[in-house]
């Protein structure tokens, strides 16, 4: 099986915001190759092939081409100066849609070509889930999946390796804070999968440990048929603070009609909902949302990791603002590419599996990872951003 990405049109990569649109952009990048393709003869020669089963397209495509681009922009420098140890690393992105199938699908496709060496930052807690019990079997390395959710972190696999914070730690973070400022009175809206039942689950627990009031729990479909709906009741209950565990359209739609109702409400989200178009779709209605963020402020001058994305990111000649999806892109980019450092000039899979094992308070430069435990990610950072009125996130 071979994935053949087509090149990027220099002239579009280099357009204007004004002449050039998000999606497009994003899609042209999403498509941008990362070394040349030539055959594999061996796995100790060319490039070092790894696999991502992602949302280019579907309801969730501005997370899937964020967090690809952000990959892409680290690896790209990393292979102009010649790669790890002598190697490029060729990074195949395949669309799922975000759709479980396909990207089951997917996975099984990566699993039974020989030319790959990891799969790298799988997108979305139902896919993964779908994925591990193939992956684990396999004992091809599974790197930093983009999912907080405590079912895509299994205890005792090996060739299991997550990063980000977990959904628990956000949700915790977020009802710790509202216990300091004083709000007891919190609701929790979430979306009907894995991903939103994962973190209503930990908010109740975290809500009752604190001895807080939980005022009601709604849900919203993914398609947002009920969201309305599910305003309504949050709304009659008459919370000081609602945690939302929503991404995509379910979240626009609920903050929509929330505001309608309580325009002032404090509203509070996890990270998975900060995407760009989310943000733009909302409009104004964003403005004042908190949301607990597992990567560092993009634009924080004061740590060295921003600073280097911030330089990657316009080296790269991108249009488009920088994110905190495509820098979780990036850090997952360069922890991979660290542990295969570490693997020597010839790696094996597991080689790398024990090389990435080892890697103890790595400092990327104000982001630190420690790989522990199977069943916990590398990274504990959670910190809380505020969407300021221009839609851009502030500290």
């Amino acid at each position: 099986m071979t994935h053949f990405i087509p090149a990027l049109d220099t002239a579009r990569l280099h357009a204007t915001p004004e002449t050039l649109s998000r999606r497009s952009a994003l899609g042209a990048l999403a498509a941008w190759p990362l070394a040349i393709h030539t055959p594999l003869h061996a796995q100790d020669t060319g490039p070092l092939r790894i696999f991502q089963s992602t949302a280019l397209t579907g309801p969730l495509a501005d997370l899937g081409q964020a967090v690809n681009l952000g990959a892409k922009v680290y690896f790209s420098a990393l292979n102009a100066k010649g790669g790890v140890n002598g190697r490029t690393i060729e990074l195949n992105a395949v669309d799922d849609g975000y759709d479980v199938p396909r990207a089951l699908a997917n996975v099984k496709s990566f699993i039974a070509d020989r030319s790959c060496f990891a799969i790298f930052n799988c997108l979305g807690t139902p896919m993964v889930e779908a994925m591990l019990p193939k992956v684990i079997e396999s004992g091809i390395p599974f790197f930093a999946p983009f999912t907080g959710a405590a079912s895509a972190r299994p205890k005792n696999a090996r060739n299991v390796f997550n990063i980000r914070a977990s959904y628990a730690d956000e949700t915790g973070h977020l009802v710790q804070h509202l216990a300091t400022i004083g709000i007891k009175r919190i609701a929790i809206v979430h979306q009907n999968n894995a991903f939103g039942k994962d973190v209503a689950a930990v908010a109740r627990q975290v809500i009752e440990a604190k001895k807080l009031t939980e005022t009601a729990v709604a849900t919203v479909e993914n398609n947002s048929s009920d969201a309305a709906a599910a305003a309504s009741k949050i709304a009659a209950s008459q919370p000081e603070a609602v945690i939302m565990g929503l991404a995509g359209q379910p979240t626009v739609e609920f903050v929509k009609a929330i505001r309608q109702q309580r325009k002032g409400l404090p509203l509070y989200a996890l990270s998975v909902m900060g995407s760009a178009a989310t943000l733009k779709a909302m409009g104004n209605d964003a403005t004042g949302i908190t949301v607990s963020q597992v990567m560092p402020l993009p634009a924080n001058n004061g740590l060295p990791l921003a600073r280097e994305f911030q330089q990657a990111w316009k080296a790269a000649g991108v249009a488009l603002e920088p994110s905190h999806l495509a820098l979780e892109g990036y850090v997952n980019a360069r922890v991979f590419a660290e542990a295969l450092r570490r693997a020597g000039r010839n790696p094996t899979r597991s080689s790398f599996i024990d090389s990435a094992w080892a890697m103890k308070r790595f400092d990327l430069g104000g982001f630190e990872v420690s790989f522990t435990d199977s069943a916990k990610g590398a990274s504990r950072f959670v910190e809380l951003n505020m969407v300021g009125r221009d839609g851009r996130f502030i500290r």
